[in-house]
């Protein structure tokens, strides 16, 4: 589905019809990349109900530079970085220091893994881990940028995704151990 100009215009002019089809279009992808900041389905069922929300009042914002689907999909981004910002004001914190770093490969395991099952492992993460690899790995952002956002510092933001490779490299080496039993 290609959004050019009247289609825009549509969207603008609360065009439900329009509204439906972009959002039907979009929200697949959408709940993705939801899933991945997420802590269950619920969560990012609510991620990305907040981001289309989002979408849909500042999308008189949208200047036409770029995609129209990369500007969803940053809004989307930054619905599921405010909603984890708000858990860490509620109270819901995660231990930085529960990981211990271990720098085996497990590319073997890997391979013979579903995206299911490595999106599994990446949800189980703690928040903050899950955070910054979802921005940095999955998204592109560099740790300045990731730092800005989530208001931590640069290094912060480095060492947290050092972390959650750790973790993650931890896990495979189980999942290893098992199937060579």
């Amino acid at each position: 589905m290609e959004f050019d100009k009247s289609f825009i215009i549509k969207l603008l002019r609360n065009d439900k019809k329009a509204q439906e089809a972009f959002y039907l279009h979009l929200a697949p992808k959408m709940y993705g990349v939801c899933l991945r900041f997420a802590l269950d389905k619920d969560d990012a069922a609510d991620i990305l109900q907040d981001g289309f929300i989002r979408v849909f009042v500042h999308l008189k914002d949208f200047r036409g530079e770029g995609s129209l689907e990369g500007w969803v999909r940053r809004t989307i981004v930054n619905t599921a970085i405010n909603y984890y910002n708000k858990k860490i004001k509620q109270g819901v914190k995660t231990d930085l220091d529960q990981v211990k770093d271990t720098n085996q490969t497990r590319s073997l395991v890997v391979e013979n893994m579903s995206s299911r099952e490595l999106l599994n492992m990446i949800n189980e993460l703690p928040d903050g881990y899950r955070t910054v690899f979802n921005l940095n790995i999955i998204e592109g952002y560099t740790h300045k940028e990731i730092g800005e956002m989530l208001g931590i510092s640069e290094n912060t933001s480095k060492s947290q995704l050092s972390r959650a490779r750790a973790s993650l490299q931890k896990r495979l080496k189980i999942i290893e151990k098992k199937e060579n039993l």
